[in-house]
């Protein structure tokens, strides 16, 4: 299996709910790298698994909708606790439907699965890894 990663990074505030959390129950931020890598069988045409720039805008994209956000506020997250690994499906399917729509142009259409990873810190991080069945070709 062929794979590119691109990467990028975004900054909210959140709290949890729940005494698992300890002190993370307090309003607080975090920064979060942010690694995509997209994953194919066979390369396309140009000898790619897909375009670097269309990759790394989309990424992009996707994660303005968080940056400098409080994720409690947003009205889909509300009653969620939006710890990283939640955070990390959230950046899937939003890049996923993306793909789906040709942000990735041809590309795209035969990338077969992806792996979201965000970076909390230098110590500790966490991916969600998934098939891209409506991208096919």
């Amino acid at each position: 299996m062929f794979s590119l990663t691109v990467r990028d990074h975004f900054m909210i505030a959140h709290s949890f709910h729940g005494d698992t959390f300890g002190p993370a129950q307090k309003l607080h931020g975090a920064t979060y790298v942010v690694d995509v890598t997209f994953k194919r069988k066979t390369l396309d045409s140009d000898d790619l698994v897909v375009d670097i720039g269309l990759a790394s805008q989309t990424l992009s994209n996707v994660l303005e909708e968080f940056n400098f956000e409080h994720l409690n506020e947003l009205e889909e997250f509300k009653g969620r606790n939006t710890t990283t690994e939640f955070m990390a499906k959230a950046v899937f399917d939003r890049l996923a439907s993306a793909i789906d729509t040709g942000a990735l142009g041809d590309g795209g259409k035969g990338l077969e699965a992806m792996t979201v990873t965000l970076h909390e810190s230098h110590i500790a991080w966490a991916s969600y890894d998934g098939e891209l069945t409506g991208s096919t070709s």
